[in-house]
């Protein structure tokens, strides 16, 4: 007999589980609300060939790659971001476990009235209850379908967060070190106005400098001064929010290069419509416009009738030793209908807010798509502003250098003021500064394009 029911409720299950499994992959949800998409980037001539990955190790530096990896492991956000995933794949396997039957073993002992020898009469029972719902409608799989997709989008979502980990702290180390290099351009500032101030003092002891050319001295190396204590500071202050992205304590201990590394020719860009389906954001955003379908479907058959099958075998007896006796086994099988009559408008309502959130969904993503269309675009196009520009500056520096030895020379020979040799040697630090700040914009800009293409960084 208990076979026999063993056997009638796991053919139960099985006929109630038939067919596939709940899909996880509706396929790329593209929304009418997206614009046509262009062969090519306009940004750029034509097609330079498919997006690569890699593109930290391929800046060259051990020490950044480093870096990135311990950011990897010590960043509170991105540790917070994993967590999420995992939730989310929890909850999927939760939703999953809808579609099993459950199988309960229940014990009871009791203690009855006294008996003739003055003792108690004691009862035991032991059983097992098996239960499932039958999804006859769908329910059950769409809130699989639903569960599982926002997991994909939750593990999508935490590899553009360790993309986008990556991006910060090559910018945050690039930020290190043109700050370094602009405390030193303050450093040679103060140390040329020092000299400059003592060649002033001396010449006014010959006559040939007056007490304007003085205050001038002064004022111009009092500047500097200030000038190099803030960019102390903001060198201090770039050291503690790299070292924050990385998981350390933000002591501005941390040892860096003196010099930028040499920016990387610029990326294969691939085709616009290959975004699509490469940049995690994207596909997390689509795995919701996916998940809000199944969420639509599951609020609408949630007012049809539901069934469910239960089942109890077990025996009972006032001695342990006898209640598996086939003579105290007994076993019932039931099933239900819960057919939803009035609701209170309930049922409508939440069909209607999960229309709302399909809705939600799909602009979050068209949103997100143009988003990233203008991030590459914009990146694109700046990696080639900023090339010229640098080339600009490369020779505006090396013509300020030069004027500036003509002006030293004439004023040693008084023919000229002091005056104009320190604004020529404030243009020289100026075009230096103006250098190290657009190199570290144009590696900005190369991290920036890789990941607006959706490359990986490993």
């Amino acid at each position: 007999m208990i076979r026999l029911v063993a056997t009638i409720l796991i053919s139960i299950g099985l006929s109630s589980c038939g067919g596939n499994p709940p899909s996880t992959d509706m396929g790329q949800v593209v929304p009418d609300s997206l614009p046509a998409l262009p062969d090519t980037w306009s940004s750029i001539a034509e097609d330079i060939g498919d997006v690569r990955v890699g593109w930290i190790e391929r800046i060259g530096d051990p020490v950044l790659a480093e870096l990135v990896k311990e950011a990897q492991i010590g960043n509170r956000n991105l540790q917070a971001a994993a967590q999420n995933m995992e939730r989310s794949w929890a909850l999927a396997e939760q939703a999953g476990a809808g579609l099993s039957q459950t199988v309960t073993l229940v014990s009871e002992s009791a203690q009855g009235g006294l008996v003739e020898n003055g003792g108690s009469e004691a009862s035991h029972s032991l059983g097992l209850q098996a239960g499932m719902e039958l999804d006859v409608w769908g329910r059950i799989r769409a809130g699989v379908s639903v569960a599982a997709l926002s997991a994909q989008s939750a593990e999508a979502d935490y590899v553009f967060s360790q993309n986008s980990l990556a991006a910060a702290v090559a910018r945050a180390y690039f930020l290190v070190i043109e700050s370094g290099q602009q405390v030193a351009v303050a450093r040679k500032t103060v140390d040329a106005l020092v000299e400059t101030n003592r060649i002033v003092h001396a010449l006014e002891e010959t006559g040939l400098a007056s007490s304007q050319d003085i205050a001038l001295s002064r004022s111009d190396l009092a500047n500097a001064e200030s000038t190099l204590t803030a960019a102390q500071g903001a060198q201090r202050n770039a050291l503690r929010a790299l070292e924050v992205l990385i998981g350390r304590y933000p002591s501005a201990e941390l040892n860096v290069r003196n010099t930028l590394p040499d920016v990387p020719p610029l990326p294969p860009a691939g085709l616009p419509s290959t975004l699509l389906e490469r940049r995690p954001d994207i596909v997390a955003a689509e795995r919701s416009v996916a998940a809000s379908f199944n969420r639509v479907k599951q609020a609408k058959v949630a007012q049809m009738p539901s069934i469910s099958l239960t089942g109890s075998i077990g025996g009972a007896s006032d001695d342990l030793s006898r209640f598996l006796n086939p003579a105290n086994v007994v076993w019932q099988a039931a099933s239900s209908l819960l057919v939803p009559l009035i609701d209170g408008g309930l049922g409508r309502a939440q069909v209607e807010q999960a229309t709302a959130e399909q809705k939600q969904a799909i602009a979050v993503y068209a949103q997100t798509v143009l988003d990233a269309f203008i991030e590459v675009e914009n990146s694109l196009d700046q990696n080639v502003v900023l090339q010229d520009r640098v080339v600009s500056l490369y020779q505006a520096a090396d013509e300020a250098n030069h004027a500036l030895h003509i002006a030293q020379l004439q004023y040693n020979e008084g023919e000229t003021d002091l005056l104009d040799v320190l604004t020529i040697q404030r243009r020289v630090f100026s075009t230096e500064a103006d250098l190290a700040r657009i190199e570290r914009s144009r590696l900005d800009e190369w991290i920036g394009i890789n990941l607006a293409l959706g490359g990986s960084w490993q």
